[in-house]
């Protein structure tokens, strides 16, 4: 296919957190911004009137757009930041080194200390963020701070000059906020037992250091020490609404490649995220036509080639989904837990984007593209012979016991064909009895296409468990249709589709567009036959009110009800009233009858 128009990429973009490029007809990257809803923000560049020169000249110079979809809108301010120190767009503000954001450091030293910075080193510290507000990490420290007793001195706390006593405790110890390692009067272990508590709050796990601040509040609440109970009360509140730390970067995670891939039977979608020093400063997705039955893994391993061919990567590690082979110098790392597989959760879910965009531009300009493949797709997960281009489905409707009926729906290509839809008027069955309705309206349905030499359906749905579906198979057998129509009932509680013949039933991504068809069928089967009960049930309540007066037929009542609007007002209607609209004779035999009543 080829490349959208921008109004169709404008169109399909999601309404998720993110980042959006704006390329120029060379494709050269202008712009990067973040958006709180991505298909919103860019919109507006588009539909409104900008006083600001340089934006309009920017508007009329984007050609296509890309973006990157993440969790939250912090992630995308920290995403925007690095895109735009990486590369430098034309007009976006330059962001200095010095104006980057805040981290939280743990020193990489005997009784390490914790501060923050905005400069890192590899020098085997660990680092926490970054942050988007100095306030958060003025609290996070301040929390940490009243939690454990830690130094602030620079001193190089070696064994050896601690034994040689050439240290002395500051006012930091006499005022309670440490706990004297220079003087030996804590012990290592205890010191980095802190630390390990510590790292596990940054990390965002705040259940331990909760409950001890919990504990500390009730301690002072014991003692009648009430401001310092509230004080910890209000740091409690904070760690408690306190999200963990951005999903986007982890400094730990440097120089590394990660792929996924997201396939159907027509198309893959392989995501690529470049990271350098934790942040992400690419991402590409690129979509494959298959010309055979590839697996996953043969277009994952051709795509990742190609890729790190195509921009150039050195790195010397990618985080993938399964096992791929791709020699000796690359080390392959597939991610179960933690920040890795946080990063190649947020490439899969780009892929998943990246397809859904496509599948609607295609939608907007090759319908028959997209029927294609949706015929294609529920073909493989319905485990039919043929694609189902043409299905029927049933559902009966005897709201209360009155009125049985049933509808019939039909959908071709995927679509409603409403012009083909059906009801049924139940005829040979007495009482409420949905099994033998549905054995009578799918008698009757395939017994006329026969007769009439009508085409017949690939697929018949039956809105029901097995006992609906048991019923309609009788009638299939009696007409001889039970190995020509492939059917399937579909329970209404779990969407759980039940074969003939097969006990355990078959369940169905949520997600799946061959659900989603089946349910809209299911929709609109219901919707049908309910719409058609309510209009008999109607006509009967005016059948056996107005139509019972002897002299009265149904266009008396068709005018009468025009006027009146109902039957109580037409009971209530004085004769001169009814006279102008049916008649001195008519309007004497309803006046009659309800003077009788």
């Amino acid at each position: 296919m080829d490349k959208p128009t921008l109004e169709i990429q404008i169109k399909t973009l999601p309404h998720q957190p993110g980042v959006y490029q704006y390329f120029d007809a060379e494709d050269k990257l202008i712009y990067v911004g973040k958006a709180k809803n991505i298909k919103k923000r860019v919109s507006s560049y588009f539909t409104k009137t900008h006083d600001n020169g340089k934006t309009r000249v920017l508007v009329k110079k984007i050609a296509s757009i890309k973006h990157i979809v993440v969790e939250t809108e912090t992630d995308a301010l920290l995403l925007e930041n690095n895109l735009i120190k990486k590369y430098k767009p034309r007009y976006n503000v330059l962001l200095k080194d010095d104006k980057s954001y805040p981290w939280i450091c743990i020193k990489n030293e005997r009784f390490p200390r914790v501060f923050s910075t905005r400069r890192m080193f590899k020098d085997g510290s660990e680092y926490f963020g970054p942050y988007t507000s100095m306030k958060t990490v003025h609290t996070l420290l301040d929390l940490i701070k009243g939690l454990y007793n830690l130094r602030t001195c620079n001193y190089n706390l070696s064994e050896e000059k601690i034994n040689s006593g050439k240290y002395k405790v500051c006012l930091e110890y006499h005022l309670g906020n440490c706990k004297g390692p220079c003087e030996n009067l804590q012990t290592e272990d205890e010191y980095n037992a802190h630390i390990v508590a510590i790292r596990e709050i940054l990390k965002g796990n705040f259940k331990d250091s909760l409950s001890q601040f919990k504990a500390q509040m009730n301690r002072f609440a014991q003692h009648m020490h009430f401001e310092d109970a509230q004080r910890i009360k209000e740091k409690v509140e904070v760690l408690e609404n306190y999200q963990a730390k951005s999903t986007i970067v982890n400094p730990k995670i440097s120089n590394v490649d990660v792929f996924s891939i997201m396939s159907d039977e027509g198309y893959a979608y392989v995501n690529f995220l470049q990271l350098s020093y934790g942040s992400i400063i690419r991402s590409h997705t690129l979509e494959i036509k298959k010309k055979l039955d590839e697996t996953n893994l043969q277009l994952l391993e051709l795509s990742i080639t190609e890729i790190r061919q195509r921009f150039n990567s050195t790195s010397k590690e990618v985080y993938v989904p399964f096992k791929v082979d791709l020699g000796e110098n690359i080390k392959v790392t597939v991610p179960k837990l933690g920040d890795k597989k946080k990063i190649l959760d947020l490439s899969l879910r780009n892929a998943k984007y990246y397809r859904m965009e496509r599948f609607k531009q295609v939608k907007i300009v090759d319908p028959d593209r997209h029927a294609n493949r949706i015929m294609a797709q529920m073909k493989v997960d319905l485990r039919l012979t043929e694609e189902p281009r043409h299905i029927e489905c049933f559902d009966n409707s005897n709201i209360q016991g009155t009125n049985p009926v049933a509808a019939c729906v039909v959908f071709k290509d995927g679509k409603p064909s409403k012009r083909d839809y059906r009801h049924f008027n139940i005829k040979t069955v007495v009482g409420p009895d949905d099994f033998a309705s549905m054995e009578e309206v799918v008698y009757r349905r395939y017994k006329r296409l026969l007769d009439e030499k009508q085409p017949l359906p690939q697929l018949i749905i039956i809105d029901g468990g097995k006992g609906q579906l048991s019923s309609a198979l009788k009638s299939l057998d009696v007409l001889g249709l039970r190995n020509t129509i492939a059917i399937i009932g579909i329970a209404k509680r779990l969407e759980e589709l039940f074969y003939p013949d097969d006990p355990i039933p078959l369940y169905l991504d949520k997600k799946s567009e061959t659900l989603k068809v089946i349910q809209h069928l299911r929709n609109e089967a219901h919707r049908f036959g309910i719409e058609h009960h309510r209009n008999r049930r109607s006509k009967q309540a005016l059948n056996t009110e107005l139509e019972t007066i002897p002299g009265i037929g149904e266009q008396t009542v068709v005018a009468l009800m025009k006027q009146f609007k109902s039957v109580k007002r037409i009971s209530e209607a004085k004769k001169e009233d009814l006279e102008k609209i049916v008649g001195l004779s008519r309007a004497q035999k309803i006046i009659d009858y309800y003077s009788k009543k």
